[in-house]
């Protein structure tokens, strides 16, 4: 659980399993994160390509791909399994 003002942002990221990642944020949890259902609109269906998907990269914030779609650190650390 965060709080509500906490800053949150990813820190480290790996790419683990089909559409998943392994995320670490700032407050030194990590999580594995299920992106499959999340892949949907304009921006994010061209990742449901599994090597467009694997093309991430980690921006000062949170995971970022080739096109410029991300989600926000808040966002991905709620989507934890």
């Amino acid at each position: 659980m965060i709080g509500t003002d906490e800053i949150l942002w990813v820190t480290k990221a790996e790419y683990a399993d089909n559409y998943k990642l392994l995320l670490t944020f700032s407050n030194d949890v990590t999580k594995l994160v299920d992106l499959e259902n999340c892949l949907y609109g304009e921006v994010f269906e061209p990742l449901r390509d599994m090597e467009k998907f694997k093309q991430f990269r980690l921006s000062d914030w949170t995971v970022e791909w080739y096109n410029g779609a991300d989600f926000a650190p808040e966002y991905l650390f709620g989507l934890s399994n």
